[in-house]
């Protein structure tokens, strides 16, 4: 860790997880997670791998990593790279989507400039929370630009959206509880192979990540709590620390106490 990095988010946070950070150097490791993580540089070069090769945003460039795509983060050079960030789950995208299966903009970087600017309605201020139609208007703008952009607008596949939505919701009630495809199949009224196939199209990764990741997201909230990260992995149902620590930083790219440093110094 640089003593030089930081992470700022808004005191009010909102429905979607908005921040924005500087990173001197190495910023984190290799990692995925289950949401879109869609940003603007705003200053320095900011490198990342992606889909086996290096990319590079500058200031003003918008990058779009698809969920569960293996990324990391450093910086191009000596002056370091500063950001803002949303992460945006795919559920949230589906209803201006209509059930297709999400966008994938390949590259990971774009400098198309309606992405930049529905983005920008998303990251324009950290300061306030978003109104709900604020931002109820801005993802449907984002999901119909994105679909432009990928290619994807107007083409459908044979999805079961409310089968996978019946799973997820499944998931939701059940999180901390183990859970298996045998119980996913039974209330959504879908066989296992096909339910896990339309997951990952409409929500962007497979049932298991998607507890996985919903149970991280719990543990962030007990460590911003002050719960200790043993009391707060057993809470949400890891095996144990060592369980959850491995998961938090595939997920993240940081240890839960890289992390919770981070996040209290800004």
């Amino acid at each position: 860790m640089n003593d030089k990095d930081w992470v700022r988010r808004p005191h009010e946070p909102g429905r979607l997880e908005r921040l924005e950070a500087y990173f001197a150097g190495y910023g984190f490791a290799p990692h995925r997670h289950d949401t879109y993580a869609i940003g603007c540089t705003l200053a320095g070069l900011h490198r990342f791998n992606y889909r086996k090769c290096a990319r590079h945003s500058l200031p003003g460039d918008t990058f779009v990593l698809h969920p569960d795509e293996l990324h990391d983060g450093e910086a191009g050079n000596e002056a370091g790279f500063r950001y803002r960030i949303v992460y945006i789950e795919p559920a949230l995208l589906q209803g201006p989507l209509g059930g297709q299966p999400l966008p994938f903009i390949d590259e990971g970087v774009s400098r198309d400039p309606r992405l930049q600017r529905a983005i920008g309605s998303l990251l324009q201020c950290l300061d306030r929370p978003l109104e709900v139609l604020e931002e109820e208007d801005a993802l449907y703008d984002l999901a119909q630009v994105m679909a432009s952009i990928a290619g994807t607008k107007g083409r459908r596949r044979s999805v079961d959206f409310r089968a996978a939505e019946r799973a997820r919701d499944y998931i939701h009630e059940f999180l901390t509880q183990p859970v298996s495809l045998d119980e996913l199949e039974r209330v959504s009224g879908r066989d296992r192979w096909s339910l896990s196939r339309d997951f990952r199209a409409l929500f962007g990764t497979s049932p298991y990540r998607y507890l996985t990741l919903r149970r991280l997201d719990q543990v962030r909230r007990l460590l911003l709590g002050a719960i200790s990260p043993s009391e707060a992995a057993l809470i949400v149902g890891f095996a144990d620390q060592s369980h959850m620590s491995r998961q938090f930083k595939q997920a993240y790219g940081l240890s839960p106490g890289h992390w919770l440093r981070l996040i209290r110094q800004s």
